[in-house]
């Protein structure tokens, strides 16, 4: 478990740098909104991995993999102390952007697999709540403390010194346990894909994973809009729905990793998926009936909770689904179809506050979390092929 936190550090760190820092350094630098909203675009490998997900299941360790991406990742980070930005970034800052966004969703892809590949089965649960965690505490990390450090020593200080912390774990991670894979078994891909596919419940479960956060993914965009609508300040907002909300979420993420793991995968589910579904009715309660700054506080603060309980337990399921061999593949692919949704959900869920306003609309986001409860018996039956 030690080194399930140690490996998902790593997996945090650069995406706090892309979501946290990115915006303010190059703000502060000039930069026009357009180019800074043009910057999510570095964002597409994330969504793109699979592509090149079979490769790293096919070739070398996984944990030289890792190491690799990290020393790129350090380089990257270290380029940016040289980056002399005007209102216009040019073809060299996009470069050096791109370089880190692509070595950290290749990262992500050796991370997971070989996760999966030296985890035992059973310890999912409790390996999602520290994974959770540890992501959330890197972000932290990255976002709060770099930031930080930058307001005092400088940007380019900063810089190095995300940098070194990344070289740090380089080499630390080159010590984590091995996996026990079957060589052979790694260079083929179709037909163990396809025999994954053929097993009983596949195709219920890959609905079942669109549909599981569903809810959960509606209701996201809309509730920072949601407070600044109902008079909260930004202060309010960075402390109690940023701040102690991150708390709230690792909290969530342990509990329910360690309830997963003790009372098995399928009832962990469906009892975190309740509590996920019952945090929206929470914000509906609050926005139709107001309850002021209380009632929106302790909203906030059950749907963060609550936020961790079910991805630990989602988590879970993504695992327990991947081959060791082909388990970045396969992992890949699992999360990229969970991101399209969480993108799709999101793009309607403006559109759908405005016209059904926020109490019908929260109302609505609970009982998109119900047809994903309708699969769980091929769920059962597809996790249950997986153990045999």
């Amino acid at each position: 478990m030690r080194w399930v936190a140690v490996l998902y550090f790593a997996q945090g760190f650069p995406f706090g740098i892309f979501r946290e820092v990115w915006g303010v350094f190059f703000r502060i630098r000039g930069v026009s909104l357009t180019d800074i909203g043009m910057m999510e675009l570095l964002g597409l490998p994330w969504v793109a991995k699979p592509l090149w997900a079979p490769l790293v299941d096919r070739y070398g360790d996984r944990r030289r993999w890792i190491s690799g991406c990290l020393v790129v990742l350090a380089v990257s980070l270290a380029l940016h102390g040289t980056f002399s930005v005007s209102a216009h970034p040019g073809a060299y800052v996009w470069a050096v952007l791109f370089a880190f966004t692509i070595a950290s969703a290749t990262q992500d892809i050796a991370i997971d697999a070989h996760t999966i590949g030296f985890l035992p089965r059973g310890e999912e649960g409790a390996a999602n709540g520290i994974r959770v965690s540890a992501y959330r505490v890197a972000v932290i990390v990255a976002g709060g403390l770099l930031l930080s450090f930058a307001g005092y020593a400088g940007w380019t200080p900063a810089f190095l010194l995300g940098a070194a912390l990344l070289l740090v774990v380089a080499v630390v991670v080159l010590f984590a346990p091995a996996a026990e894979l079957a060589a052979a078994e790694r260079k083929r891909f179709f037909k163990p894909f396809a025999r994954w596919l053929a097993k009983p419940g596949s195709f219920p479960t890959l609905a079942f994973v669109l549909l599981y956060k569903l809810g959960d993914q509606a209701i996201s965009p809309m509730i920072k809009p949601f407070w600044v609508d109902s008079g909260r300040t930004l202060q309010e907002i960075a402390w109690v729905s940023n701040t102690f909300g991150i708390g709230a979420t690792i909290v969530g993420a342990l509990l329910g990793g360690f309830l997963t793991t003790r009372w098995g995968l399928i009832r962990g589910l469906v009892v975190m998926g309740i509590f996920q579904a019952a945090s929206n009715l929470g914000y509906a309660t609050v926005a139709a009936l107001g309850g002021g700054r209380s009632g929106i506080y302790a909203a906030s603060i059950f749907e963060s909770f609550t936020q961790g309980l079910g991805t630990a337990a989602f988590l879970s399921l993504l695992m327990r689904l991947c081959d060791k061999e082909h388990a970045g593949t396969q992992y890949a692919l699992l999360s990229a179809l969970f991101s399209l949704v969480r993108h799709v959900a999101g793009a309607a869920s403006g559109w759908a506050a405005e016209s059904l306003g926020y109490p019908a609309f929260f109302l609505y986001t609970f009982f998109l979390a119900f047809p994903a409860f309708a699969l769980l018996p091929w769920v059962k039956r597809r996790v249950e092929a997986v153990e045999r």
